[in-house]
C-alpha cells in the first residue's frame, strides 16, 4: 500500500472547515428521503411516526461515533473504503466503497426526481403548468451538477453552504407562515394512530432511517478538509441531531396541518408535503416557500454532495489500483477527479430512467446498510489491529455498541424489498469481479495492509480558539433546535 503523500498529479486540495463538513454531510441526508418516502411514512403511521424517527436517530448515533473515531485516525479520501481496507482487507474495502457508490448514486437519482416533482409544484403554485416529463427535468439538473462537480471543490463547498443555509432560512419562514393552519389537537402521542405492531413498525423505521443515512458523508472528503482529525469527528457528533431536528419539524408540520382522516392520502404521494398543504387548503406564499426551499435548498444540497462525495471513493479506489486508473485522473486546472464525476453522473441518469423513487430508496438502503455494517466491523478490527494508533477520539463501549449496531442493521436489511436486495448483491458481485481482475493485474497485496505514516497538522492557538468557538456555537444551536422539536410533540399531549 503506497504512502498517502500524493504527487501533484493526483492530489486533492484541503479547503473545507467544520461548516462545510457539516453542510456536505447534512446536505446529503436532508433531501429525497425526507421529502418523499419519509413523508409517505407520515401518511402511513400518523402521530406514531415520531417514534420511528426517534428509533432511526437512536440507531444512527453510535455508528456516527464509530465513524468519528475512524475519521480521526484515517483522515483520507474514501471513507468506509479506507476503513475496511485497513481494518479487514482490500476486498472488503472494495465492496464497501462499491456499495457506497451505488447508494449515493441512488440517492442523487431519487433527489433529481424529487426536485422535478417539487419544481413542477412550484410552477403550479405560481399559476403555471409545466408540461415536461419528470425524467427530463431530473436529467437536466444532474448534468448541471456534473459541470459544477468538475469545476472545483471550492465552488462546491461555497454552493453547499449557500444551499443549506437557504433551505434552513426558508424552512423557518415557512414554519411561521404555517402557524395559522396548525391544529394542535391533531397531535396527541398518548392516543397515537397508524402502525403500532412491531412487524409493521420495523419496515417503517427502515424507510425513515433512509432520511438519516449518509451521516458520515464528510468522511469521503477526508483529504479536502482542513484539520480533519478535529473537524470530521465534530461534524459527525452534530449530524444525526441536525437531521432529526429537520425530519421531526417537517413531520410535525404535516401532522398539525393535515386533518387526521386525510393523512393516509400522503402514503403514496410523489410530493407529500405539497400534497399535504393542498389537502389542508393551504396555497399562496406558504406553498411557494415550501416548494422553493425543497427544490433549491434541500434537493440542490443533496445533489451537490451526492455527486461530489462518491467521486472521491472512485478516485481513491482507482489510485490504489483496484479499479481502472482512469478514475484517479485529476483535472489539471480544477484539481477535481473529473472523470469519476462524469461517470457517476451518467450512472445517475440511467437510474433516473426507472422513474421510481421507492425502488431507488430500497436499492440505496440495501447498499447503505451493507457498507455501514462493513464500516462498523472495520472499527472493531482497527481497534484490535492498531490499539496504539493516533486517535483524536475513541468511541466508548465499542464491543457492545458495535455488535448491537450490526445486529440492528441486519434486521433492517431484512425489511427491504427482495428485488432491491438482490440488485445490491448483483452490484457487489460485479465489484468483486472487478477487484479480482485488477488485484491480479496489479499484483496487489490483499491482507494485513499496514497503515502508512500519518502526520497531523495542528492549528495555531489563535485558530484553535476560533475553531472551538465555532463548534461550541454549533452545539448550542443544535441542542436548542433538538429540544424545541421534541417539545413540539410533547406539549400537545397536555393541551387537553
Amino acid at each position: 500500500m503506497k504512502n498517502h503523500s500524493k504527487s501533484e498529479s493526483n492530489s486533492l486540495k484541503r479547503c473545507f472547515g467544520l461548516r462545510e463538513s457539516v453542510t456536505i454531510t447534512v446536505g446529503t441526508v436532508i433531501g429525497v428521503g425526507l421529502f418523499t418516502v419519509g413523508a409517505n411514512m407520515v401518511g402511513v403511521m400518523g402521530n406514531s411516526v415520531i417514534f420511528a424517527t426517534l428509533a432511526a436517530l437512536a440507531v444512527s448515533i453510535y455508528p456516527a461515533l464509530l465513524y468519528a473515531e475512524m475519521s480521526s485516525m484515517l483522515p483520507f479520501a474514501g471513507g468506509t473504503y479506507q476503513y475496511a481496507t485497513y481494518g479487514i482487507n482490500r476486498l472488503f474495502g472494495m465492496l464497501a466503497g462499491w456499495s457506497f457508490i451505488i447508494s449515493m448514486v441512488s440517492v442523487a437519482s431519487g433527489e433529481a426526481l424529487a426536485f422535478s416533482f417539487y419544481f413542477k409544484k412550484l410552477f403550479e403554485a405560481l399559476g403555471f403548468t409545466l408540461c415536461l416529463d419528470d425524467r427530463i427535468i431530473a436529467c437536466a439538473i444532474v448534468l448541471g451538477f456534473i459541470a459544477l462537480g468538475v469545476k472545483g471543490v471550492e465552488i462546491t463547498g461555497k454552493l453547499q453552504n449557500g444551499f443549506m443555509f437557504f433551505f434552513w432560512g426558508v424552512a423557518v419562514v415557512w414554519f411561521f407562515s404555517m402557524i395559522p393552519s396548525f391544529n394542535l389537537s391533531n397531535i396527541n402521542l398518548v392516543h397515537g394512530s397508524g402502525i403500532i405492531n412491531l412487524k409493521e413498525f420495523l419496515p417503517s423505521v427502515a424507510m425513515i432511517w433512509w432520511c438519516f443515512a449518509g451521516f458520515e458523508t464528510c468522511c469521503a472528503m477526508g483529504e479536502e478538509i482542513k484539520y480533519p482529525h478535529i473537524n470530521l469527528p465534530r461534524a459527525l457528533f452534530l449530524a444525526p441531531f441536525i437531521v432529526f431536528t429537520v425530519n421531526g419539524l417537517f413531520q410535525w408540520v404535516l401532522l398539525a396541518a393535515v386533518p387526521p382522516d386525510s393523512m393516509k392520502l400522503l402514503a403514496e404521494s410523489a410530493a407529500p408535503y405539497a400534497e399535504g398543504m393542498k389537502i389542508a387548503g393551504i396555497a399562496g406564499f406558504p406553498l411557494i416557500m415550501l416548494c422553493a426551499g425543497i427544490a433549491f435548498g434541500g434537493d440542490f444540497s443533496t445533489l451537490n454532495a451526492s455527486i461530489t462525495a462518491p467521486a472521491r471513493y472512485l478516485f481513491t479506489m482507482s489510485r490504489d489500483g483496484v479499479i481502472p486508473r482512469v478514475f484517479s485522473y485529476v483535472h489539471s486546472k480544477y484539481n477535481t477527479p473529473w472523470i469519476s464525476v462524469i461517470f457517476l453522473g451518467l450512472l445517475m441518469i440511467v437510474l433516473i430512467g426507472t422513474n421510481s423513487i421507492k425502488y431507488i430508496a430500497s436499492l440505496s438502503l440495501s447498499a447503505t446498510l451493507f457498507y455501514y455494517i462493513l464500516g462498523i466491523v472495520s472499527a472493531l478490527r482497527l481497534r484490535k489491529r492498531y490499539p496504539n494508533a493516533n486517535r483524536c477520539y475513541k468511541a466508548p463501549l465499542i464491543n457492545i455498541g458495535a455488535t448491537l449496531s450490526i445486529v440492528i442493521y441486519i434486521i433492517m436489511i431484512a425489511q427491504l424489498e427482495l428485488s432491491a436486495v438482490l440488485a445490491g448483491i448483483v452490484w457487489c458481485l460485479s465489484g468483486a469481479a472487478i477487484y479480482i481482475y485488477y488485484q491480479r493485474k496489479n499484483n496487489l497485496e490483499t491482507k494485513n495492509i499496514e497503515l502508512p505514516e500519518i502526520g497531523f497538522d495542528f492549528p495555531q492557538e489563535s485558530e484553535k480558539i476560533k475553531m472551538d468557538r465555532e463548534y461550541r456555537n454549533w452545539k448550542i444551536i443544535v441542542a436548542i433546535c433538538t429540544l424545541f422539536v421534541t417539545a413540539l410533540y410533547i406539549v400537545p399531549c397536555f393541551a387537553d
